[in-house]
């Protein structure tokens, strides 16, 4: 066979497998609502810039005629390369749901292991695209004895996401079904988005869990968007559709460097850095009981009034995000009073921490944003572990060595000061508003019980209840800002309107930041 007649049929071959699942599985995928593997790769890279790895791959390694034409396996059902987003390379795994349903097969996983080697060795972040009914037990209607088998030389993968955890950002967007196997794929990443109605994340899917536990329940209930963006905590977002997911993607990498032994990013702003906001005047009530909406704040400090939030339906009495100050990258860790009274719970905490964490292994500075009433109590948290989890978040903040800088709001009590980067935390900048208490718990708290016996000795609730806010008012004058200030306690107390500049100062002198710890085989976090 001359060569021209090779590169021909090669041409074809490479056709076919482009082709996917066949026109029949590619409507199937859009009747649901979703983009194809291949539509999903253009939305995410630049134009013209995959470099596909592994194309020629099939099922077992066998050739197209060796297959069963109504059965076909291109590219063994995961498209992998590298290609460029916003310029900066990116290696990508997606997983063909039309190919056996994504699932993950011998060689696909071949394909991917290198993929994962190759980003690790050129230190560029991993994204997964996740459409997958899991690790693959049979091809075509029959079990296939030889993969339960061989079993036992299987885990590779997470043990490899574990080694370029916090060495190269990992994406693991949930666009699809990920079920068994390919559930632990977002679980060892560092950003998890959902597709709403489409996507799931199951340790077991329905019929497993029916088999298991006799319960009967929906893909949906299970794992669906709304389980894990609000109540377990295990995605980061929710996104109306593929192409809303696939250009937040885009935007999250953005805010990150390639690898942790690079600098973020810093892009251009045409936002003053000492722009003023007279909203932040009228923002704090009046009453230190009525609660706002700290995103006001947020909204106000960061460039063009952009914030990229993360879990924002997961803990809301705490929120976490990327946003730029100046053009530099900061993650922003804020309390918000309009949920719980922004007191820090289990679920808070361990929010923070993942956070924090994520920040300081790729090099982003964090803000902090104080009105924090502490740590929440009573027999139902101790019984959660709300010492373990608030741990965490106080080993997370003590450990991480990117420029911090804090911003009392409003109030800082107790523990809840401390792991939003209280003074003993390290913080670069600490830094106060008008009319900010900082102390071991408010004062009516210590008044109930310093003075428990004196307010049981009054006549009536009314007197005990008038004199409880008398002595309050008397302890105030100990916890206001301007006392610890005089104490030099704060950098300074300002205006609120002053505080994006301060801000944007503080990180270009910490943008060469270095912070020496002993050494340590290992930290021992609490978990």
């Amino acid at each position: 066979m001359k060569m021209k007649d090779r590169v021909e049929k090669l041409e074809e071959q490479r056709r076919r497998n482009e082709g996917m699942g066949g026109p029949e599985r590619i409507e199937r995928q859009h009747a649901k609502g979703k983009l194809t593997a291949r539509e999903r790769l253009k939305r995410l890279f630049d134009e013209n810039t995959f470099e596909e790895m592994g194309l020629l791959a099939g099922a077992e390694g066998n050739l197209p005629e060796e297959e069963d034409a109504s059965k076909p396996s291109p590219a063994d059902g995961v498209i992998t390369g590298v290609g460029e987003i916003d310029g900066r390379p990116v290696a990508a795994a997606i997983y063909d749901f039309t190919v056996f349903g994504g699932s993950i097969g011998t060689v696909g996983e071949r394909k991917v292991a290198r993929l994962r080697d190759l980003a690790l060795k050129n230190r560029i972040p991993m994204v997964w695209l996740v459409d997958s009914a899991g690790a693959r037990l049979e091809a075509g209607g029959e079990v296939d004895p030889r993969r339960l088998a061989s079993f036992a030389d299987t885990g590779y993968l997470f043990r490899e996401q574990v080694v370029m955890s916090g060495v190269v950002p990992q994406v693991a967007a949930m666009v699809g079904p990920g079920a068994a196997g390919t559930a632990y794929i977002p679980a060892l990443a560092d950003f998890v988005p959902m597709v709403k109605g489409t996507s799931s994340i199951a340790i077991g899917g329905p019929y497993l869990v029916e088999s298991v536990v006799g319960e009967k329940v929906t893909e949906e209930e299970l794992g669906g968007s709304k389980v894990h963006n609000e109540l377990s905590g295990v995605a980061d977002a929710e996104y109306a559709d593929d192409a809303a997911c696939l250009t937040a993607i885009r935007e999250y990498l953005g805010f990150f460097p390639a690898n942790c032994e690079e600098k973020p990013p810093r892009r251009p702003s045409t936002d003053p850095f000492d722009r003023r906001d007279d909203d932040l005047l009228k923002v704090v009530p009046d009453s230190p009981r009525q609660a706002f909406d700290m995103h006001k704040v947020i909204l106000s400090l960061v460039d063009d009034r952009k914030f990229f939030p993360l879990k924002p339906r997961f803990a809301r009495n705490l929120i976490t995000g990327l946003a730029r100050i100046d053009g530099w990258p900061v993650g922003i860790v804020a309390n918000n009073s309009m949920f719980l009274g922004g007191i820090l719970d289990v679920n808070a905490a361990d929010k923070a921490a993942r956070f924090i964490n994520l920040c300081d292994a790729f090099n982003i500075p964090l803000v902090f944003l104080q009105d924090v009433p502490g740590f929440m109590v009573g027999t139902k948290v101790e019984q959660q572990g709300i010492i373990r989890h608030g741990a965490k978040m106080m080993y997370a903040v003590a450990s991480a060595t990117v420029p911090k800088l804090t911003v009392v709001v409003r109030k800082g009590y107790g523990a809840g000061y401390y792991v939003m980067n209280g003074r003993a935390f390290e913080p670069d900048l600490l830094i106060a508003w008008p009319g900010a208490e900082i102390g071991v718990m408010g004062p009516e708290g210590m008044v109930s019980i310093a003075a428990r016996k004196l307010l049981q000795s009054a006549e009536s609730p009314e007197a005990a209840e008038a004199m409880k806010k008398e002595l309050a008012e008397g302890l105030r004058q100990h916890i206001r800002i301007e006392r610890t200030a005089a104490m030099a306690m704060v950098d300074d107390v300002v205006d609120p309107r002053d505080t994006r500049r301060l801000l944007a100062r503080a990180l270009k002198r910490t943008a060469n930041k270095k912070v020496e710890r002993p050494f340590r085989r290992r930290e021992i976090s609490p978990v």
